[in-house]
């Protein structure tokens, strides 16, 4: 129950509690912070023994680029390579000196560098392909008609010093984008993936790991429908784009088939988790987003994880971006000095 206090007391006490209400407003939120109503949130430390890399292109010019990300962030932080195989045609898909030769020697200058590796599933990868042109083309490589692109690709990884790499097949399968994508017939996407898989672990004198990545959320199909198997997956990957326009980062952690999602996922078909590509995007400079994706790392301990380094993503390759750029330098740069 309430009681009033006598004479100056009370006074001194009404003065008390308004300079503490003054005193707890001073350190609400800075403008611009998208954490909104709550207090500033501090900059991430570095995600300890996390696998780090920037994508800065396919090409020998990107592999270039690594280097001048690396001398902006300072430091040696950046120890991921990854690369996209074109999807036009089946001839790109099984790879080629002119894109393994640039990445192999790049390896190898560091010991213990990582090379990640996308590989479409189909060739006309972003060719606009009809559900039911899919559908057949699904099932045509789970009856093995490509199987001989899939054997010359491990073998050109191999002989290039690559025969280790990640391979994060038929990414982004739960979306529209590319032509192999899971929507039009997902037991014949599983059973393309897992038939893939086996002529790639055929390869003599390869390790390969195999990385499933779908895109965060629900996108066109639930994900977990086009899950091929344990013996079939060895990371559980998700490429996680600040998007769509006015979703806050914790609404990303627990949207359907979100963040917390993924890892959960993972944990119980007990496999690590990877996050191939992420960056900004609809949601413009969001130091914010950059934090949470950063500290989730660190809870999170990812095999690997690839901050996508162009517009409207980037941070390095991408004036756009200042406040998430500061954000990024101080939690994957060289630490400071005293």
């Amino acid at each position: 129950m309430n009681r009033l206090l006598p004479g100056p007391r009370a006074a001194l006490i009404v003065l008390l509690a308004a300079f503490l209400v003054l005193l707890a407003g001073s350190d609400r939120i800075a403008p611009g912070d998208r954490h909104t109503g709550a207090r500033p949130a501090p900059d991430p430390a570095p995600p300890p023994g996390v696998p780090s890399g920037f994508f800065t292109g396919s090409d020998e010019a990107g592999v270039r680029r690594i280097a001048q990300a690396q001398a902006w962030l300072g430091g040696d932080s950046l120890t991921v390579g990854h690369t996209y195989l074109p999807g036009d045609r089946w001839s790109n898909i099984e790879g080629h000196p002119a894109l393994f030769g640039p990445w192999a020697r790049w390896k190898e200058a560091r010991p213990g560098r990582l090379f990640v590796l996308n590989v479409p599933m189909m060739d006309r990868s972003e060719a606009g392909l009809a559900d039911a042109e899919v559908r057949t083309g699904l099932r045509r490589g789970a009856a093995g008609a490509f199987d001989g692109h899939f054997r010359a690709l491990g073998e050109r990884l191999v002989e290039h010093g690559l025969g280790d790499a990640v391979l994060v097949l038929g990414w982004e399968m739960n979306g529209t984008t590319y032509s192999h994508r899971c929507g039009p017939d997902p037991a014949a996407w599983k059973t393309y993936w897992r038939r893939v898989v086996g002529v790639l672990r055929g390869v003599e004198g390869q390790r390969f790991r195999f990385d499933f990545t779908p895109s965060r959320g629900r996108d066109a199909v639930e994900w977990p429908r086009c899950y091929p198997g344990d013996d079939v997956v060895d990371i559980i990957g998700m490429d996680a784009y600040d998007q769509p326009a006015g979703l806050s980062f914790e609404d990303q952690v627990s949207e359907e088939y979100g963040l917390e999602h993924h890892v959960r996922f993972a944990a119980a078909h007990g496999k690590p988790v990877s996050y191939p590509e992420w960056g900004l995007f609809r949601n413009g400079d969001n130091p914010a987003y950059v934090r949470g994706m950063l500290d989730w790392f660190a809870a999170h301990r990812p095999v690997y994880q690839t901050f996508t380094d162009y517009c409207p993503h980037g941070v390095w390759g991408c004036a756009d971006n200042p406040e998430s750029a500061r954000v990024v330098r101080g939690a994957l740069g060289a630490p400071a000095g005293p």
